[in-house]
């Protein structure tokens, strides 16, 4: 195991790291190599500006801490103690890496060029300026960055000549997955032909990933299979394992097996003729020991493609875990004494004196200006922040003024809420909103001049803040599905009769053939083209790497798919039945659906989830749980297709938009006969609109997928009844129902039945929500109106189990028979 022991006397310090190379240094004086251009004055500038930058970062640490508990900023968590081993790092991250990391990479983004004191600042007040906090226009915590990756017209920026961010998330561990899927595509772009001419996405797959963590996170699952994964893959993943030894106030021997993570992963140590990864361990203070290790270990994953894992240890926390808490409560005195001694600003300022790189008064010089330049970040991100509130507050007090000058209303209340505003030394926009309402709310409506103009201007600064707050869940303009053309299926009058999986492998087989960006990855998907067969055939045809199987590993499929579709490929990334979703919901409830509006519209991840679900047989390959992923996944498009048609043209609409989107096949369908359009990889289906499948007067019947075969089924037997019903495929639950269509056959029967096969209260009270509130649909009913869903527990095995379980013909027309006789 490659391990550091302390620093690199200066003789040895690998100079060729960060500068040309040279051969050695004795005595303080440099034996160049003669193609060499360095002078000892240009290294010590250079170590001299690493430290200088580290002490700035310290001093942005110290001073974010004092803003929380002074009440300024919210919360803070920072990343003193790693300044020296994130220095280090950034040396090797190049134009086109991406980097994958956490809360902790401050000084990293401050030396790589990706964040600027002020901006950091900026984040920490959340100011919801996306000019003054570039990463999250403050609807993220400080240390969150992130960098774009498509512009407002649709066009991939350069990624190649841009050194790359992920959006930062806060749970522990969640950047691993899509850690994976950013340096997959670096082995795609490398090893696929087809991928050459995008030279503005990779040069030739030389991008690294550059994932951090805590090292009590690696306790987490995600950790675990990210690592097998890149292991069995080998990608260039280069992963930063930051060991202070604590989880918070918990111990690592409590955490990790054995107390090291390299240690507890030697077995997974890439050997001759084997795969795996290398592994490192070093020093967080030791600076040389930190280049010479980093440089060596990165630029094997970048020429190799062999995966990488630094183990950071001997790493502080000067001031403990965050702001939340002091550190003192759970650390001994020896530890704390420890820590002190050890700090690697303090051992890198050590090793300055020691190799006589600067005196004592330069360091201090340099510490003293460091000072200076976090104070002016601090002030200028501050001064940025309160500007626009505080002209809002004078726009206020302007109208309480003319309030009490028109002398009518409860003027002694609107004189109090006037000096208590213009006494807060630090306004908040909210205490602006809550004083204008308070007016509002005790006078009537149209009660002088004066107030009208107070509405007005409550109205205007709720809608300005409604920006700032409560936009881009989805994109918009170019990038947005919503605006991608309407193409109808054009059928001939002969149109062949295919079964459903048949439909699906004939387009893929023409996606595959004429989109080079796209690929297709899962469990059972390649080899045998699917367990459903709707890449059968098609590995052979367009190559192992455009369709490829996977481990059973549905959390870092998605992660997998995640990363691609950050580097600007297109991956169809499949989880094989709707009901382990549950293994991938959190990647996609914390980074993909949130990505869009905790980046402000500014990184965009438009990956396609491919499953299948509803009706089968079994726990556990029967469900239904739309609730669960309609409301964990606001800000993905979840499109629930009846058929496989349907399914191609909702494929068609998503590769022609930057967003992502699940779209769940109906797994009973797939052996079912349907007419091949002539225009398969042309045609398109709308997201948000309705389709009304059959027309009718007396009631109006609103489901999806599956069931509306139980319903048209139904509908037969009600026919023979007299009753006439209309039958709405809603065709997307997310977006649904955008132009109201639905609430337009309810005006004309009076009469709607709500069904899925998602467990009461799911589903089925989504659609009545958006019909009965959001559409007003409750203005036309002549009858209460009803919902019909499955049994609260799990499907049953067999098909009784199914019957008894889920809505079934005779339920359907139970209902509607209720509803016609009241």
């Amino acid at each position: 195991m490659r391990k550091s022991t302390g620093h690199l006397p200066i003789h040895q310090f690998p100079l060729h790291l960060c500068f040309n190379q040279v051969s050695m240094i004795e005595n303080n004086e440099l034996a160049m190599n003669m193609q060499s251009q360095l002078s000892f004055e240009q290294f010590r500038k250079e170590v001299l500006s690493d430290f200088r930058l580290a002490c700035i970062s310290r001093e942005v640490s110290l001073l974010g801490r004092r803003e929380v508990l002074t009440g300024k900023a919210k919360f803070g968590i920072f990343g003193d103690g790693k300044e020296i081993a994130q220095i280090a790092m950034a040396k090797y991250f190049k134009p086109g890496d991406f980097r994958s990391g956490y809360y902790r990479d401050q000084t990293f983004a401050f030396a790589s060029g990706i964040a600027t004191v002020e901006q950091f600042f900026s984040q920490l007040y959340a100011d919801p300026d996306i000019n003054h906090d570039p990463f999250s226009a403050g609807r993220q915590m400080n240390s969150h960055f992130s960098t774009s990756n498509i512009d407002m017209e649709g066009n991939w920026l350069n990624l190649a000549s841009m050194k790359n961010s992920a959006a930062d998330m806060a749970p522990t561990a969640a950047q691993m997955p899509r850690a994976l899927g950013l340096a997959y595509a670096s082995k795609l772009f490398r090893e696929v032909p087809e991928l050459q001419q995008y030279e503005h996405l990779s040069r030739n797959g030389n991008e690294v990933c550059f994932a951090t963590i805590g090292d009590a996170s690696t306790s987490e699952g995600h950790f675990w299979e990210t690592m097998n994964a890149a292991g069995v893959l080998q990608v260039p993943l280069v992963v930063f394992v930051w060991d202070d030894g604590y989880g918070i106030s918990v111990p690592k021997k409590y955490q990790t097996t054995k107390g090291s993570i390299s240690t507890a992963l030697e077995g997974f140590r890439k050997t001759e003729n084997t795969n795996g990864f290398e592994i490192y361990n070093v020093k967080g203070w030791d600076y040389a020991g930190l280049c010479e290790t980093f440089e060596e270990g990165i630029r094997k994953a970048r020429e190799t493609h062999v995966p990488v894992l630094f183990h950071v240890e001997e790493i502080t926390q000067p001031q403990g875990h965050s702001t939340s808490g002091s550190h003192e409560r759970y650390k001994s005195r020896e530890r704390l004494a420890w820590e002190k001694d050890f700090d690697c600003n303090r051992k890198m300022r050590q090793w300055l004196l020691e190799n006589a790189l600067a005196d004592d008064a330069a360091l201090q010089q340099i510490e003293a200006e460091a000072k200076v330049i976090a104070q002016e970040g601090r002030k200028n991100a501050w001064d940025k922040y309160i500007a626009p509130i505080k002209d809002q507050v004078q726009l206020f007090l302007e109208r309480c003024q003319a309030i009490l000058d028109e002398g009518r209303g409860d003027v002694a209340y609107v004189s109090q809420l006037m000096q208590e505003i213009a006494a807060n030394r630090e306004p908040q926009r909210r205490d602006i909103l809550k004083s204008a309402f308070g007016i509002i709310f005790r006078h009537p409506r149209n009660f002088s001049g004066a107030l009208d103009e107070m509405q007005l201007y409550y109205d205007n600064l709720l809608l300005q803040e409604k920006e700032n707050y409560n936009t881009f869940l989805h994109a918009t303009g170019a990038n947005s599905a919503l605006e991608v053309p309407e193409v109808p299926a054009e059928y001939a009058e002969d149109a062949q009769m295919l079964n459903g999986y048949e439909i699906l492998n004939k387009y893929f087989d023409q996606l595959f053939s004429y989109h080079p960006l796209v690929f297709a990855f899962g469990e059972d998907v390649g080899k045998i083209g699917d367990v459903n067969q709707g890449f059968a055939g098609l590995q052979q045809k367009h190559g192992k790497e455009r369709i490829s199987d996977t481990g059973i590993r549905e959390l870092t499929i998605m992660g997998q798919g995640i990363g691609m579709a950050l580097r600007g490929l297109r991956p169809i990334a499949e989880i094989q039945y709707l009901d382990y979703m549950l293994y991938g919901l959190q990647p996609l409830s914390d980074d993909v659906a949130s990505l869009q509006y905790r980046t402000k519209g500014t990184q965009f991840c438009p990956i396609i989830v491919r499953t299948r679900g509803h009706r089968l047989e079994g726990i556990w390959h029967s469900g239904s749980p739309m609730g669960m992923i309609i409301n964990s996944l606001r800000g993905i498009h979840i499109c629930v297709p009846r058929n496989m048609v349907q399914a191609a043209g909702m494929y068609n609409t998503l590769l022609q938009a930057h967003e992502p989107a699940i779209v769940i096949e109906s797994l009973n369908g797939y052996r079912l006969k349907e007419r091949l359009p002539e225009n398969l990889k042309e045609f398109t289906v709308p997201l948000g609109i309705p389709e009304v499948l059959h027309e009718g007067s007396d009631i109006t019947i609103v489901s999806y997928g599956s069931t509306l075969r139980i319903i048209e089924e139904a509908m037969q037997i009600l026919d023979q009844q007299g009753i006439s019903c209309e039958l709405i495929d809603v065709q997307t639950l997310l977006p649904f129902d955008i132009h109201h269509s639905i609430v337009e056959s309810l005006k004309k029967t009076n009469r709607i039945l709500f069904v899925d096969e998602d467990v009461p209260g799911s589903g089925t009270a989504f659609m009545f929500q958006h019909v009965m509130e959001k559409q007003g649909g409750y203005r036309y009913l002549d009858v209460a109106p009803r919902t019909l869903a499955a049994q609260p527990h799990r499907p049953a095995y067999g098909t009784d189990g199914d019957y008894f379980s889920k809505p079934n013909v005779e339920d359907v027309v139970k209902v509607v028979l209720e509803m016609i006789r009241e």
